[in-house]
């Protein structure tokens, strides 16, 4: 069965969103559309030349390397301006006057998110706000680690607002969007054009936030009185970052206080049967639901528990690794084609080389509470992360009796005074928390096989 220009441009893109930063792909690749194909080449909407001239340089060879691998056979990608688009300033790809469709993904509605315990709180907020603009929960900061939907539910409150008033005028920009067009506002001269453009949106979607962190008070103070003339004028603004508003250094208290007004909604990491409902539906919408069996679903699902966007890539390993290697798709074939990521979460299995270190550590506690070891070694408080991160850090003071600086600086380059209060609030638990003190020692048995001599237990860890 053949597929529409559509529906092949999707597979391209899903490829290019594992491989590309996400300022990059949102940037450069979200805004276009599949136009036609000719022969053996694929033609792609941009919304202007500098846009399609840039894809063609950067992105055009990139994206044809990927034909072999998601669609069986190759293809060349060509960009150009999408003649519908040629007539209009680039002003209005941003705000919009109900015309016209802003950049937005077309898989970023609320039919396509799927709900669970991590992410309800935040998909219930997004869908009021959606159905009352400005009336409830202004604004809307969703916070969360990379690839777990924030983004999603941002968009899915701009699809839902088009659909319900197609006349709204939307903007929708990344914050180093914002800071670099008020540089070159500064600039040229053009401050009036850049105040109208953000101040009279309807609907203002900022995403990354948290990039505001540090800037001169020129930006901050620009972006303070754009959310107050928005708001004061009824007009729903939503936010996103990867941390909530208090945690975001060096962010004026006045906009924390701002950021804080409406509703602060995190999502968390999905647990096992919110990732199989993920991976289903992935399937589902790539008319695969067929192909994976529920059982090899069910095996991605217990061993890739990073973000959604690591289960979605998974799925476009494994298929591409069945297809070169002409083989069904079976729960041996889905182990051989994520070895590498399984070898990361399953690769602690002891044997008489192997050494226990920090990061062994930090791999075991990833694995028992479903997150990753660069979420332990983040900034991010959130409490799916805190209790992991210093049940860690624990475990490597009292099985490696590491110095406390050296704890700190493998756990994002907290201070000594973190790591203390992180101890002895371990400790603390597991004299109160039965089920989490055998939680503990479980992974300190596993641990402890390793070819090293084990710290005896202490009642007290010594800081």
């Amino acid at each position: 069965m053949s597929l529409s220009p559509a529906e092949v441009w999707k597979r391209l893109l899903d490829r290019a969103r594992q491989e590309l930063p996400d300022q990059t792909f949102q940037a450069w690749l979200e805004p276009t559309e599949a136009l036609s194909i000719e022969g053996s080449t694929i033609f792609v909407g941009a919304p202007d030349q500098f846009t399609a001239d840039w894809n063609d340089s950067k992105h055009a060879e990139l994206l044809s390397s990927y034909a072999p691998i998601v669609l069986g056979h190759p293809i060349n990608v060509a960009f150009r301006v999408h003649e519908e688009r040629k007539k209009r300033s680039q002003m209005d790809f941003f705000v919009q006057n109900g015309t016209s469709s802003p950049p937005l993904s077309e898989r970023y509605t609320f039919d396509l998110f799927v709900i669970g315990k991590s992410n309800e709180l935040a998909a219930a907020a997004a869908h009021a706000v959606s159905q009352a603009p400005g009336k409830v929960y202004n604004p809307l900061f969703i916070y969360g680690d990379t690839g777990l939907g924030k983004t999603h539910l941002m968009q899915a409150v701009a699809h839902e607002t088009l659909l319900r008033k197609p006349s709204t005028r939307i903007t929708y920009v990344g914050t180093e969007q914002f800071m670099n067009e008020l540089i070159s506002s500064i600039m040229e001269r053009t401050g009036p054009e850049f105040r109208r453009r953000y101040r009279e949106t309807d609907l203002l979607l900022i995403d990354d936030v948290h990039f505001l962190k540090g800037r001169k008070e020129t930006t901050q103070e620009e972006f303070f009185h754009t959310f107050n003339a928005l708001y004061e004028a009824g007009r729903q603004i939503v936010l996103t970052s990867d941390r909530p508003p208090s945690e975001i250094a060096g962010l004026e208290a006045r906009l924390v206080s701002r950021f804080q007004w409406g509703m602060v909604a995190d999502i968390g990491l999905p647990d096992f049967e919110h990732r199989v409902a993920i991976l289903k539906q992935k399937a589902q919408l790539d008319r695969l639901e067929l192909t994976i069996p529920d059982d090899v679903i069910h095996f991605i699902a217990e061993h890739v528990r990073s973000n959604v966007r690591e289960l979605e890539g998974s799925i476009i390993k494994l298929l591409a690794y069945a297809s070169l290697k002409h083989k069904d798709i079976t729960v041996d074939v889905a182990r051989e084609a994520l070895r590498d990521k399984l070898r990361a979460i399953e690769g602690l299995e002891p044997d008489s080389s192997t050494t226990l270190t920090i990061l062994t550590i930090q791999q075991a506690v990833a694995k028992e509470w479903g997150v990753t070891v660069d979420g332990l070694r983040s900034k991010t408080r959130t409490k799916n992360l805190t209790t992991p991160r210093q049940i860690a850090m624990y475990l490597t003071r009292e099985l490696l009796a590491t110095q406390l600086v050296e704890i700190g600086n493998a756990f994002g380059g907290r201070d000594h005074s973190t790591v203390i209060h992180s101890l002895e609030k371990v400790q603390d638990a597991i004299g109160t928390d039965a089920q989490l003190k055998g939680r503990i020692n479980r992974i300190r048995g596993m641990l402890e096989t390793f070819n090293f001599r084990p710290i005896p237990r202490v009642e007290r860890v010594i800081v």
